[in-house]
């Protein structure tokens, strides 16, 4: 994730980021503005003053009205997936205080003391690769034993939690942890599989297929033909006004797509790298 200063508008405005719509689609906008330009020289060409370009400039402000509240519509979808998650991570991390905080009084033994710490932190790592490409084992803290018995495994958040709870009863079996501070103790565990359940709904859940191929022929056939209504107007300038209106309308639909799986490594998804280094240090001193 990007950190900025928002009040640097000098510098937002000037700077130009791997991350910006401009950089990304730069080739398409030079494919586009030649289309454009082509366009233009045949209307202007062969179909001089014609009637019926002369009327296409109402039609097409009708239509530009439509495209801009589908493209609201799908801004505030893919923004409200991404708020969602950052607000899944942010109960993460407060549910895993709240773990580490309630285990970290209780009278345990050096090594369950060490069990608790590595495995809270084991399930925060293992949540981030969940949601990308897959649990790497290898970043784990996990003795011989621990790593037999997830080998294969195809949730390991899910075995990790289970782990947890596995130790908890037994601290209740021992008469170490009270049936009272169990049921705290589970509650939270339970929103560590609430926090990835709601994560997984948003990643594997992507806008409709239909509606984002419509959309995306909706905004190339609205501005590939929108030269034909400013012709008359703005001459072969309006090959200029053409991409420009083909950059806004694209990079809303490419910013959208970016936004709605926040979970991945791109530069507007969330920083859940840097909030799982912050659970596993705020643990850490929890416990020690």
């Amino acid at each position: 994730m990007i950190k900025y200063n928002p009040k640097n508008w000098l510098k937002l405005v000037l700077g130009i980021h791997k991350s910006d719509t401009l950089s990304i689609l730069w080739k398409e906008l030079i494919y586009f503005f030649v289309f454009t330009l082509t366009l233009c020289y045949v209307a202007a060409t062969y179909f001089p003053g014609s009637v019926m370009l002369e009327n296409l400039l109402t039609i097409y402000s009708i239509i530009g009205f439509v495209i801009s509240l589908l493209l609201v519509f799908r801004t505030n979808t893919a923004y409200d997936r991404w708020w969602e998650g950052r607000k899944k991570w942010g109960e993460m991390v407060n549910d895993a205080r709240n773990l580490a905080a309630k285990l970290s009084v209780l009278d345990l033994k050096d090594d369950e003391r060490d069990f608790f710490n590595r495995m809270i932190s084991n399930y925060v790592f293992a949540m981030r690769d969940h949601l990308r490409e897959g649990v790497r084992m290898e970043e784990l803290l996990l003795t011989d034993q621990e790593k037999v018995n997830l080998a294969d495994r195809e949730h390991v958040p899910s075995q990790l939690v289970k782990m947890m709870y596995a130790q908890v009863r037994r601290l209740v079996q021992e008469g170490r942890l009270s049936e009272e501070n169990y049921i705290t103790v589970e509650h939270t565990l339970n929103n560590f599989l609430n926090n990835i359940g709601a994560c997984e709904r948003i990643k594997n859940t992507p806008i409709p297929y239909s509606y984002s191929i419509f959309i995306k022929k909706f905004i190339f056939l609205y501005t590939a033909s929108l030269p034909l209504a400013l012709l008359e107007f703005f001459g072969y300038y309006t090959a200029i006004i053409a991409t420009l209106v083909f950059y806004i309308l694209v990079s809303m639909e490419v910013l959208a797509e970016e936004i709605e799986d926040p979970f991945g490594r791109d530069d507007n998804d969330l920083p859940t790298s840097e909030l799982s280094l912050k659970i596993q240090q705020n643990v850490k001193e929890l416990f020690y």
